[in-house]
């Protein structure tokens, strides 16, 4: 009869199983041994697999921000040169409509004519004039419906990839609009335009197409305003003596964090396609703020760390720290105040 002995053995820190087979002759017997490790080596292993991952982890999240930001500020690049494009059309930069109780109208042309603001005059020029068209024509309910469908379109070059918050968005629920009816969901911006350094305080606009072509109708004053896209303006580019690679023309909006899935920051609440609002342009008053909780709707802002990126009226994109200068970046906002500001 063959009889088995298990016996372990450790030699130099590994572990040895040996079985030896025994059946009475000395000359028939056998052994073989399996390798294995201790639990401590086990343990030591798994600490550096955590050590690395917790050493490779930044890194690649650094790598993914990098990439957000260059998605951003190719974003803002592609905004640029649509101004520019339009300018080269027109004559001058584009304007920014009527009030924030307005929407984009296709049969309404391009300019001071145009109820929509910024981002809708600049839609041909962001090969989204299938998206400017839409309800070309039509009267009624059917070009109330069409507008609604527009406002609720979201656009990639509007959106910055670092941020929490969806493309659309809640909209404001008391807005009542002159020329359509706003939807619960409309899609937003991530981007404003720059209208300077002072406050025009700009109404909802007429409350209707003939109120506002009538000649008594008053409409906000913005004679003082520095900016360069605001209420029916015409900017053109010898309207920008401090020169077009020192004046800001748009860049991120700040956006409290806790405005993104809600209608509760007024400088969030709306369509991007609509008139001059809060929405659609900031002021360089104050300097740009990063992601936060507090509510300040008429500033720039970033969720990129280090700073807030812009596009100039040359069509230039750079970061602007968050730590600049207080006069110097209210001077980049201000198209006529004389200052030559340094690169920053």
């Amino acid at each position: 009869m063959n009889v088995q002995e298990l016996r372990e053995y450790k030699v130099r820190g590994v572990m040895f199983n040996i079985v030896k087979k025994h059946n009475h002759s000395p000359l028939r017997c056998g052994y073989s041994a399996i390798t294995g490790f201790t639990i401590i080596e086990l343990m030591v292993s798994l600490a550096i697999i955590t050590l690395l991952i917790a050493l490779l982890l930044p890194a690649v999240q650094s790598a993914r921000e990098s990439a957000r930001a260059a998605s951003c500020r190719n974003n803002l690049h592609q905004i640029g040169l649509a101004a520019q494009n339009f300018e080269s059309a027109h004559g001058h930069y584009p304007s920014n409509g009527w009030g924030f109780l307005w929407i984009g109208d296709p049969d309404r042309g391009l300019g001071p004519k145009q109820p929509g603001g910024w981002i809708y005059q600049s839609l041909p020029y962001l090969d989204e004039k299938t998206l400017f068209e839409l309800g070309s024509g039509l009267e009624g309910a059917a070009k109330t419906s069409a507008l609604q469908k527009m406002a609720q379109i979201p656009l990639a070059v509007m959106t910055c990839p670092s941020r929490p918050g969806p493309q659309s968005g809640p909209s404001n629920p008391d807005l009542i609009f002159a020329n359509y009816s706003q939807p619960q969901v409309v899609a937003k911006t991530d981007y404003a335009v720059n209208e300077g350094d002072y406050i025009s305080d700009t109404d909802g606009g007429p409350p209707s197409y003939k109120a506002a072509e009538n000649p008594a109708y008053a409409w906000t004053d913005v004679r003082d305003v520095t900016g360069v896209s605001f209420l029916r303006s015409r900017i053109r580019v010898a309207d920008i003596p401090d020169g077009t690679s020192q004046t800001i023309y748009a860049g991120e909006k700040y956006v409290s964090v806790e405005g993104y899935e809600n209608n509760n920051d007024a400088g969030h609440d709306q369509s991007m396609l609509s008139g001059v609002d809060l929405d659609l342009n900031r002021w360089t008053i104050d300097t740009p703020l990063p992601h936060g909780k507090i509510k300040a709707e008429r500033r720039f802002g970033s969720a990129h760390p280090g700073g807030c990126h812009f596009v100039f009226c040359d069509g230039s994109v750079r970061q602007i720290s968050y730590l600049i200068d207080k006069a110097t970046y209210r001077s980049m906002g201000n198209r006529r105040d004389g200052n030559s500001n340094p690169l920053p």
